[in-house]
C-alpha cells in the first residue's frame, strides 16, 4: 500500500519552497565549505585536516570529541565502493548487514540497536551535504566525495533524532571554476566493472556545474546450486548533478539533484557452516528484480555578513525499495524442518521533505557558535507478503518532528576553551497498519490498527579543551543522545504495533589530538550507559513480535595516527578496544532470553587497521613524463564478536589484506588491485533461533578474494 504525500505534506513543501525563495532574492550564500581547503604541503608533510563536524570548517585538532575524516583519494585507493564498506575500515564502527541494500544497523562504540526493529530505529545518522538519510542509505556508493567524516560519540545536538551513537557526514564534491575531467574504469575478477566520469566546470564568471556518473556490475559471490550460476548480477547506477551559482561575493546558491539505484541485490541467509565456495538452492533468477531508489534533490543558500554567516539547506528524499528474501530449501529444512524454499516479500516508499535553517559563526573566528532550526517530515509506506501462506501487512507511517538547537565554544583563557550545545526536539508519529490472512476455505481475515505517538526530548553536550601546545589539545566531553521511539516494521497483528520505548544514552569521554609536521596522534578513553535500547520481542501466547527493550554499557579505549616516514612513505593505523556489557536480563526475545552479563552483538573486542603507502619517482621510459611508482597496503583486523543478544555463539575473528599497485604518469594512472589478497572467508553476520531450531545457524558470508585492474584519467 504505497504512501500518497498528504496536502498537509504539499503545503508544507511550498511553504519549505516559498522560505528558499525568499532567502535567495535577500542574497543569502551558499556556506562555501563543505570542501577541505587545507592548505597544501609537500608530499613528506601532513595536510591540516579540516572537516565541518558541526556545521562550518574547522581543524580536526579543534573540534572537541572524537573525529575520524577519510578524504576521497583514500576511498578510491583502498577500494571503498560504497559508504558501508567504508564504515568497516575504521575500528570501532560496527555495521550488521545481510550484505543487500536496505538492512544496515550502525553501532559505533558499541552502542546501537541490539536488534533494529524498524528502518527508521537507526543510532548513527547519516547526513550527506547538510540533508538527513536514513541509516540504511550507507550501501551508496562513494561517487565523487571530498570526504567522509565519522562523528563518533552522541550527536544529538546539531545532528538531532537517531545519532545517539554517533552520525556519518559525507560532503560530496562541489563544482569548480575551472575545468576539471576525470574517468576511471575497473576490471576485475567475477565479471567486476566499474565506469566512473566526472565533469566540472564554468558555464560563466558567476555560474558552474558538476556532473558525476557512475556504473557497477558483477557476478555475486554466492552460487546458486540449483543451476550452477552466481545468484543473481548485481548492478548500480549512479549519478549526481550540482549547479553553483554566485550571485555576488557574499552570496552563493547550490542545488544538487542525485539519483542511485542498486539492481539485484540479496539479503544472504545461509546456513552455517559454509564451504569453500558458498551456495544457495533457489529458483533461478527469483531475485532478479530485487532494486532499491535513492533520490536527493536539495537546495543550499545563505548569506556571509562580516561576522557571521545564514544557511538554509531545503530537500526532498525519496527512498524506494522492493525485494524478496528467505531461506532456501536446506536452510528451511534445518529451521522448519520442512524443506521448502521460503520466500518474503517487502516494499517500502519513502518521502522526507526536510528544512535547516542557521546562523553561524565564520571559519576561524574567536568563539565558534551555531543557532538553528529543523523541520523534518517524513511519510513511509512498508508493505510485506509471505509468499507461502499470502498473508500481507500494509504499514504507514508519518512522522512530524521539528527541533531548536545550538552550540558555541567559548576561550575561557588563551588556552582553555568551554563548549556547550542544546537541542530541543517535538515529535509525533502516526502508524496506520492492515493485516490480512487466509484461513480454510479461503476465508479472508483484515484486522486494522492506528496508532500514535508523541515526544519531545533535550540533547546536548558540555566540553573542556585545553590547548597544551601549538600542536597538541586534550579534551572532556559529555554528551547526552537520543534515539526515538516507534512502531514496529514486523507488525503482522495489533498486538505487534505497541509503540516501543525511545533509547537514551550518556557518554563521557577524555581525548587528545595532535598534529605536527610529519606525524598526528590521537586517542581517547570513553564511557557510555544505554537506557532502553531495541530488541524484537515474541510472544509465544499471542505470537506478537512488538520490540522490548534491554539497557547497555560500553567502557573503550581508541588510538589512531599518521606518520610521514620519509619523503614518499608514510604509515597510518588505528586500534580500537571496547568492553560492552547488557546491564538488563531481557525476557520474551525473539530467539531465547538475554541475560545480565552478555556482550552487545557484533561488537569486537579489539580491532584494529594499518596502511603502508610508498611513493617513488621513476626515471623516464617509454615517452612519459614523470613516472611515479605508488603502492598502497591496507590491513583490517577485527577480533571474535558474539552474533546475538543472546551470545549463542561467536563469529570468528578475521584479517582482511588489500593490496595496490600503480603507475602514475602525467594525467594517466594505470593500476593492479586485490581486494581481500588472503582470500578470508568471514561473516557479515549470525543469529539462531535457541527455542525452534537450536542447531541451525544462520549468516552471511562476505566476498572472497578479487583481483584487478584500473585505469584512471585526470584532466
Amino acid at each position: 500500500m504505497p504512501s500518497k504525500i498528504t496536502n498537509k505534506k504539499r503545503k508544507i513543501a511550498q511553504q519549505i519552497s516559498l522560505l528558499s525563495a525568499t532567502l535567495l532574492t535577500t542574497s543569502m550564500v551558499h556556506s562555501a565549505g563543505e570542501t577541505a581547503d587545507a592548505d597544501s604541503l609537500s608530499d613528506s608533510e601532513l595536510e591540516i585536516v579540516v572537516v565541518t563536524a558541526r556545521h562550518s570548517k574547522e581543524n580536526a585538532r579543534d573540534v572537541p570529541f572524537s573525529v575520524n575524516a577519510i578524504d576521497g583519494v583514500t576511498l578510491q585507493n583502498r577500494l571503498l565502493h560504497n559508504v558501508e564498506d567504508a564504515l568497516r575500515s575504521v575500528p570501532g564502527v560496527d555495521v550488521y548487514s545481510s550484505s543487500g541494500a536496505v538492512d544496515a544497523n550502525i553501532r559505533i562504540r558499541g552502542v546501537g540497536s541490539l536488534t533494529q526493529v524498524n528502518k527508521d530505529d537507526g543510532s548513527v545518522v547519516v547526513n550527506i551535504d547538510g540533508v538527513s538519510m536514513p541509516a540504511g542509505n550507507v550501501s551508496l556508493g562513494t561517487l565523487d566525495i571530498d570526504r567522509l567524516e565519522i562523528l563518533k560519540g552522541p550527536q544529538g545536538t546539531l545532528f538531532g533524532r537517531n545519532s545517539e551513537a554517533g552520525a556519518i557526514n559525507i560532503i560530496t564534491n562541489k563544482p569548480t571554476g575551472d575545468l576539471e575531467v576525470y574517468g576511471r574504469i575497473e576490471l576485475g575478477e567475477q565479471s567486476q566493472r566499474l565506469y566512473e566520469a566526472v565533469l566540472s566546470g564554468p558555464f560563466s564568471e558567476s555560474l558552474s556545474g558538476r556532473l558525476a556518473v557512475r556504473q557497477t556490475s558483477e557476478d555475486h559471490w554466492i552460487e546458486n546450486t540449483t543451476d550452477g550460476d552466481p545468484m543473481t548480477e548485481p548492478e548500480a547506477l549512479a549519478f549526481r548533478g550540482s549547479l553553483l551559482w554566485d550571485l555576488s561575493p557574499e552570496t552563493s546558491a547550490l542545488v544538487i539533484v542525485e539519483k542511485q539505484r542498486q539492481e539485484g541485490f540479496l539479503n544472504l541467509q545461509l546456513l552455517q557452516p559454509f564451504t569453500d565456495s558458498p551456495g544457495s538452492e533457489h529458483t533461478p533468477g527469483v531475485f532478479d528484480d530485487n532494486n532499491k531508489t535513492v533520490e536527493r534533490f536539495s537546495s543550499e543558500i545563505s548569506h556571509q555578513w562580516d561576522r557571521s554567516q545564514l544557511t538554509s539547506i531545503t530537500a526532498l528524499v525519496n527512498t524506494d525499495f522492493s525485494y524478496l528474501t528467505g531461506f532456501d530449501k536446506t536452510t528451511a529444512g534445518a529451521v522448519f524442518n520442512f524443506p521448502v524454499e521460503y520466500l518474503r516479500g517487502d516494499m517500502q516508499d519513502e518521502r522526507a521533505i526536510s528544512q535547516d535553517l542557521r546562523l553561524s559563526s565564520l571559519p576561524d573566528a574567536a568563539i565558534f557558535w551555531v543557532a538553528g532550526v529543523n523541520l523534518h517530515d517524513a511519510e513511509r509506506g512498508f508493505d510485506s507478503q509471505d509468499l507461502v501462506t499470502l498473508a500481507t501487512q500494509n504499514r504507514d507511517f508519518d512522522i512530524d518532528s521539528q527541533a531548536l538547537y545550538g552550540e558555541a565554544t567559548l576561550p575561557l583563557t588563551q588556552r582553555l576553551d568551554f563548549t556547550a550545545g542544546i537541542r530541543y526536539t517535538r515529535e509525533n508519529k502516526d502508524y496506520i497498519g492492515e493485516y490480512i490472512t487466509f484461513g480454510p476455505g479461503g476465508r479472508t481475515r483484515v484486522l486494522q490498527d492506528r496508532r500514535n505517538l508523541d515526544d519531545t526530548y533535550t540533547t546536548g553536550r558540555l566540553a573542556l579543551g585545553y590547548s597544551i601546545t601549538e600542536s597538541t589539545n586534550i579534551y572532556a566531553v559529555a554528551a547526552r543522545g537520543y534515539k526515538s521511539g516507534g512502531f514496529n516494521d514486523f507488525a503482522t497483528q495489533p498486538a505487534d504495533s505497541v509503540p516501543y520505548r525511545p533509547a537514551i544514552v550518556d557518554s563521557i569521554e577524555f581525548g587528545f589530538k595532535n598534529a605536527s609536521d610529519k606525524l598526528s596522534f590521537n586517542g581517547a578513553v570513553f564511557y557510555s550507559a544505554v537506557k532502553d535500547d531495541h530488541l524484537l520481542g515474541f510472544d509465544f501466547t499471542t505470537f506478537a513480535s512488538a520490540a522490548v527493550n534491554a539497557d547497555t554499557e560500553t567502557f573503550g579505549v581508541e588510538m589512531e595516527g599518521n606518520w610521514f616516514v620519509t619523503e614518499g612513505f608514510n604509515i597510518a593505523g588505528g586500534l580500537s578496544f571496547l568492553d560492552t556489557e547488557i546491564t538488563s536480563a531481557v525476557l520474551g526475545v525473539s530467539g531465547g532470553p538475554v541475560a545480565a552479563g552478555n556482550k552487545v552483538p557484533d561488537v569486537p573486542r579489539w580491532s584494529a587497521n594499518l596502511s603502508l603507502n610508498y611513493s617513488h619517482p621513476l626515471p623516464e621510459f617509454m615517452g612519459l613524463s614523470a613516472p611515479t611508482f605508488n603502492s598502497s597496503v591496507s590491513f583490517r583486523r577485527v577480533d571474535e564478536r558474539p552474533a546475538d543478544a543472546q551470545n549463542h555463539f561467536n563469529l570468528d575473528a578475521y584479517g582482511k589484506l588489500d593490496l595496490r599497485l600503480a603507475l602514475q604518469a602525467d594525467s594517466m594512472e594505470l593500476y593492479l588491485y586485490a581486494d581481500n589478497l588472503l582470500d578470508e572467508q568471514f561473516e557479515f553476520y549470525g543469529y539462531t533461533n535457541a527455542i525452534f531450531a537450536p542447531s541451525a545457524r544462520i549468516g552471511a558470508p562476505a566476498k572472497g578474494r578479487r583481483a584487478g585492474i584500473g585505469a584512471i584519467y585526470r584532466l
